[in-house]
């Protein structure tokens, strides 16, 4: 990677991560670049189109997907994307995917629709339907998500994975996979639903202090981007905290690749060969606690 874009990459970071004025991104890129239209160029090769590389269509005929609320037992039910095996025969339990800060869009969609083809109900929760529902600006999704009351949006994701064990009278496993902002709601959710919870992958999300990593029931994976010092930061005294405390952790660090390593919707993010790794890992977590 130049350091040209190793710097664009760093910009835009502070932009979506720390709620920045897109006038000032633009300025700095600008700056960074040597021309407004180059700015934008690396604007775009950098953020991500949520539309782009879809994996499974939707309408793809092993499936079966819907949107309904999902009920949070906090107040008004979250609106949800849910994607599941047309064949109910051997469904191994549910998956909730935790969206970045973008929202629920149509990248989110897609990979609950792969958790589904792995043989799951996945349940994909707008967590800005308290706001309206995620809009298409992904900016103006950043803002909303910016405002959100922390405490109640992780009880909401908390209440609604203690509901998602409960299916047509029987009992579910439950786990929960989520990237960025959705990431550190895994990481929150994990303390906050204790034994309620059986499997948490959290890929680069923040993470909470270190002296709640007793409350975590779940086993859980951290999917670590060696080049994210910002998450790393909190990350790892997590995992070092979870392991100290005698739970069941395993953090997994990718040497030389980016924040968002697994969104394959940013062409300087997406890194093909980490991503496959990190979610065969995923998947495996899955296979072994929610069977």
């Amino acid at each position: 990677m130049t350091d040209l874009r190793r710097r664009a990459i760093d910009l835009y970071d502070d932009f979506t991560h720390e709620h920045r004025d897109r006038r000032r991104l633009l300025a700095e890129m600008t700056a960074l670049a040597g021309s407004v239209a180059a700015a934008e160029a690396l604007i775009a090769v950098v953020a991500a189109s949520p539309a782009a590389a879809q994996q499974i269509d939707p309408a793809d005929k092993r499936l079966s997907t819907t949107r309904a609320p999902v009920p949070t037992g906090t107040g008004a039910p979250l609106n949800a994307y849910f994607a599941a095996p047309r064949s109910m025969k051997g469904v191994r339990g549910a998956v909730m995917v935790i969206h970045e800060n973008r929202g629920l869009n149509a990248h989110i969609e897609d990979v609950a629709r792969r958790v589904a083809l792995a043989g799951y109900i996945a349940v994909a929760p707008d967590f800005l339907t308290p706001a309206g529902g995620t809009p298409a600006d992904p900016d103006q999704a950043r803002e909303l998500i910016g405002k959100l009351d922390l405490a109640q949006t992780v009880a909401a994701a908390t209440g609604a994975v203690k509901a998602m064990r409960e299916r047509d009278g029987r009992r579910m496993k439950v786990g929960i996979v989520g990237f960025c902002w959705g990431g550190a709601m895994v990481n929150r959710v994990a303390v906050g639903a204790g034994s309620a919870l059986d499997a948490a992958v959290s890929y680069y999300g923040p993470a909470p202090d270190p002296a709640e990593a007793p409350k975590v029931g779940a086993s859980i994976i951290l999917q670590l981007a060696g080049n994210d010092a910002r998450v790393n930061g909190t990350a790892k005294p997590w995992g070092a905290a979870l392991k100290a405390a005698g739970k069941d952790v395993a953090v997994y660090e990718y040497p030389g690749v980016e924040h968002a390593f697994n969104n394959d919707t940013s062409v300087e993010r997406y890194n093909a060969e980490a991503a496959k790794l990190a979610w065969s890992r995923t998947m495996a977590l899955f296979k072994r606690k929610l069977a």
